[in-house]
């Protein structure tokens, strides 16, 4: 730094006692009023003025050099953060083909209000303000914007009984996004729970826990919970897992409807098992 100074002093030597004149000249010359003076103030005064224009012109140029700097180096960050995206989005879709699971966002959302709450220890239900004159039909998933909720259980013309995850009469075909480990997802009274997991299985504190491919009564990878606690039997060899779902079912209020319509057959078979 002192160097570069030096250096700009000797080569720039001259401008510089210009300048330092100048300013000294402009000062006595802004002491004097005589008419003279007066004239020969406004014309260096002038000259200053488009000298002190070109330098912070200069000044500015340096500085939007540091800015094009940062620009530039928020540039190739930007770059491989996209990079990366686009890398993982086509890792995703390399895996829904091997996989063909079906996308839920391109099933019709209907929005529904929850106008009663039928809840006891064991038997959670809610009663909506929507059902058949919406198309609503008995087996249709039902959900809020942080995961499952329950399913369509009754219907009426305008309203339609939900069997939300609190309830022990719903088991539903549940895997682990991170393992592909498959359970039954059922409510014990207390807790959320998938039994019969074996502990040679890969399953931690965390894992998310969402709808399978094994069941037609819910379409795949709607988000149900995640892992809060394994517990294994006596003999050690099964765990028992505690899920806290995603949606908090008893502040719910308003919830949407997945309008699919279902599988007869099949859906005759799981209903008949989950009463």
């Amino acid at each position: 730094m002192r160097k570069f100074l030096r250096r700009l002093v000797s080569d720039y030597k001259e401008y510089l006692l210009l300048i330092i004149l100048s300013i000294i000249s402009l000062s006595i010359l802004a002491q004097n009023e005589k008419p003279a003076a007066k004239h020969l103030k406004s014309i260096a005064l002038g000259n200053f003025a488009v000298l002190n224009e070109i330098t912070s012109s200069f000044v500015s140029i340096l500085k939007s050099d540091g800015s094009r700097d940062n620009l530039r180096s928020e540039n190739a960050h930007l770059m491989l953060e996209l990079n990366r995206l686009q890398k993982y989005r086509a890792e995703n879709e390399e895996l829904r083909s091997m996989i063909a699971s079906k996308d839920t966002s391109v099933y019709p959302l209907i929005p529904a209000k929850i106008i009663s709450k039928l809840i006891t220890k064991s038997q959670g239900n809610f009663v909506v303000n929507k059902g058949s004159d919406y198309e609503i039909k008995k087996g249709m998933p039902v959900i809020n914007d942080k995961g499952l909720v329950g399913l369509i259980m009754d219907v009426t013309e305008n309203y339609s009984v939900v069997q939300n995850l609190y309830n022990s009469n719903l088991s539903i075909a549940v895997t682990l996004q991170r393992t592909n480990v498959d359970g039954i997802l059922n409510y014990d009274g207390n807790n959320l729970i998938i039994k019969d997991i074996p502990t040679t299985y890969d399953v931690q504190i965390g894992d998310i826990v969402e709808t399978s491919n094994f069941s037609s009564l819910f379409p795949p990878s709607i988000p149900v919970g995640k892992v809060l606690k394994k517990e294994s039997n006596i003999l050690g060899l099964l765990h028992t897992l505690t899920v806290m779902p995603f949606a908090d079912i008893s502040a719910a209020n308003n919830l949407f409807i997945i309008k699919i319509i279902p599988s007869k057959q099949i859906n005759q078979l799981e209903m008949n098992l989950i009463k």
